[in-house]
């Protein structure tokens, strides 16, 4: 550690409490900002003048985004921090208190994640969310389309209950009567399908930006590029993921033991980032079926006595550790963007 001093800091939308502590866990002082470039300036100079910082945020990719774009660009080293536990707040809730006990997570040795990186992977995270809410959005229109379908009158019912999907929007989109449920068909098809098309626009910026960056991944057995995204959006910088282990671990495809006495097992592990941890298991549905050397591993796993899920898990597990490798190769200044 080259530090001497923590700052720990609890964000909000408006303003940031800041505590310090000295690597003996002894209060330095306490400081509030503005949620703003000059508030963001303005604790950097504070910090500095306890000592050499580093720093722990609270919503390092929500309200403290800012501040920890700003502190990167200084040269800080930027931790994430997870709220404080219901456990941890036995003795009081306060801004203050949140923000020392960020400091002493730190300082405990904890091991804070470090933060994922901007740039290239900042535009890939945000395309996933917003592909993510459009298919989301798709789905209900289509569902509540489907749902019409059903009962409305027979003439009409007749000229739409054989299709589905976007046949469906786009016959209901043509509609021109002006009776019963027709015009609400009609609204409800041409929602689904400027959706579909805004989902569209985005995996061709994705597929764009993933090719550009990564083109590695594209190459992979069952890797498309929405998948290829999320692997990288989750992994962030290579030097930010410390071992195979730790990458299974945030993927969600690491075992957890659960075992007691003489029953010795593991079971599934349910934490770690869910958006990864759905990549890895559409990657490996694919290359179960279409790359020969992920069918025998698998077939080899069913043979020994695991049921189907098993089998699936541990592939997930081999996954992970393959794709680990590959991110690690993959060049730092291609997914982080120097901050100004």
């Amino acid at each position: 550690m080259t530090w001497t001093v923590v700052i720990g800091i609890d964000t909000h939308r408006d303003s940031h409490s800041a505590c310090a502590l000295d690597r003996l866990g002894r209060a330095r002082g306490e400081f509030e900002l503005a949620a703003e470039p000059a508030g963001y300036e303005s604790l950097w100079r504070w910090a500095c003048s306890l000592g050499e910082p580093a720093f722990a945020l609270e919503g390092a990719g929500s309200y403290g985004a800012g501040l920890a774009r700003h502190l990167t660009g200084c040269g800080a080293s930027v931790y994430e921090c997870e709220r404080p536990t219901r456990r941890d707040r036995r003795r009081g809730k306060s801004d203050q208190l949140d923000a020392a006990a960020a400091a002493r997570r730190l300082l405990s040795g904890e091991g804070l994640a470090e933060l994922r990186g901007g740039g290239e992977r900042e535009q890939l995270r945000v395309l996933l969310v917003e592909r993510r809410s459009a298919r989301q959005a798709q789905t209900a229109a289509l569902n509540q389309l489907h749902a019409l379908v059903i009962t409305a009158p027979p003439r009409l019912r007749s000229r739409l209950e054989r299709l589905r999907g976007l046949p469906l929007a786009r016959r209901a989109a043509g509609l021109r009567s002006s009776e019963g449920p027709a015009p609400v068909l009609r609204r409800l098809g041409r929602r689904v399908l400027a959706l579909a098309a805004e989902a569209g626009e985005v995996d061709a910026e994705l597929a764009r930006l993933v090719a550009a960056q990564a083109p590695a991944l594209l190459e992979e057995c069952g890797v498309g590029p929405i998948c290829a995204a999320q692997l990288l959006v989750s992994s962030g910088d290579p030097g930010r993921m410390r071992s195979e282990a730790a990458f299974a671990a945030l993927g969600g495809t690491s075992p957890v033991d659960a075992s007691s006495g003489r029953q010795q097992r593991h079971r599934l592990n349910r934490g770690g980032d869910r958006q990864l941890n759905a990549a890895l298991h559409v990657i490996a549905l694919n290359r179960k079926r279409a790359h020969a050397a992920t069918r025998a591993y698998y077939e080899r796993l069913l043979a020994s006595g695991k049921t189907k899920r098993e089998a699936l898990r541990c592939v997930k597990r081999m996954l992970a550790r393959h794709f680990y490798r590959q991110l690690r190769t993959i060049r730092p200044a291609a997914l982080v963007e120097a901050a100004p």
